[in-house]
């Protein structure tokens, strides 16, 4: 019997995926469970040039903070978790979470105007 086995990282941890959302834009990242929060925040840094003290991570749909000085694991985040990215506005508060679901773009009757 064969056994279908997750990529591993150098350093022989098991190679996982999460799902950054903000507005609609996701973000795949790969990471192993013993990366921080912190090490997350950096490697978004890169991606979309807001210093990490400026984003706020959140698991959902719990909707739960996740901490700086964390691990994944230590916060059960798991493969394929979807975490929702909030930024620091001018007025030093962070935005209110906004990520669009599938469900979002469910198809509805219309008067036949458009083109869709």
């Amino acid at each position: 019997m064969s056994q279908t086995s997750r990529p591993k990282s150098p350093d022989d941890q098991t190679v996982m995926y999460i799902r950054v959302k903000r507005n609609k834009t996701t973000y795949f990242l790969q990471c192993v469970p013993s990366e921080t929060i912190l090490q997350i925040k950096e490697k978004l840094q890169e991606l979309i040039e807001q210093p990490v003290k400026d984003q706020r991570l959140i698991l959902m749909p719990d909707r739960e903070i996740l901490d700086d000085s964390k691990s994944l694991a230590d916060q059960k985040v798991e493969n394929d978790s979807v975490i929702a990215l909030t930024l620091r506005k001018d007025d030093n508060e962070f935005e209110d979470v906004n990520i669009v679901r599938p469900t979002d773009f469910s198809t509805r009757e219309t008067d036949g105007s458009s083109n869709w």
